[in-house]
């Protein structure tokens, strides 16, 4: 086990609803819910309550989406955006800062944002889309490229809430 790893969650969203469907250039759908949250529940092999994918036993193995902040730091230097793009934008479900998500392909790892541990495993790439460049900013596909987050398998239940966390790597 490695020694734990003070991190931030910055955002958490749970979307019941798939807002990119169709042509990017023809717009994402409105939101039919509050998609931002302060606090998220996670159920093992099933994901995010709430959220779009959760109990698809197609999504079971990548039911949540971990980003790190950075990559949109990323995007807004490397486009010389005014703005950092918004997270919610991104589709992502958990927006940490401090983590090197796209380094741990394969990883099983805990988050702890004070109400006990969750397990994770990172399962594959969440790699970006042509979405990116509608709803981000033209050329945020490209510039994501290696930093769209990891796909990640929840293993256990708990929650996690904004603010102060640590991750544990097993």
């Amino acid at each position: 086990m490695s020694i734990p790893q003070s991190i931030t969650i910055e955002h958490l969203l749970a979307s019941p609803s798939h807002r990119y469907e169709g042509r990017p250039s023809d717009g994402a759908a409105p939101a039919t819910a509050v998609e931002l949250h302060d606090r998220i529940a996670l159920r093992a092999g099933l994901g995010i309550v709430g959220d779009r994918y959760f109990g698809h036993a197609a999504h079971r193995d990548a039911a949540v989406t971990i980003m790190a902040a950075e990559a949109l730091e990323h995007v807004a230097e490397a486009l010389q955006l005014d703005d950092v793009p918004d997270f919610a934008a991104t589709r992502r479900n958990i927006q940490v800062r401090g983590l090197d998500i796209d380094a741990m392909r394969g990883a099983t790892f805990s988050i702890d944002s004070g109400e006990g541990a969750v397990l994770f495993r990172a399962m594959r790439p969440a790699n970006p889309c042509g979405w990116m460049d509608a709803e981000l900013a033209p050329g945020a596909h490209r510039a994501l490229l290696r930093r769209g987050g990891m796909r990640c398998a929840v293993l256990s239940d708990g929650v996690l809430r904004l603010g102060a966390a640590v991750v544990t790597v097993h």
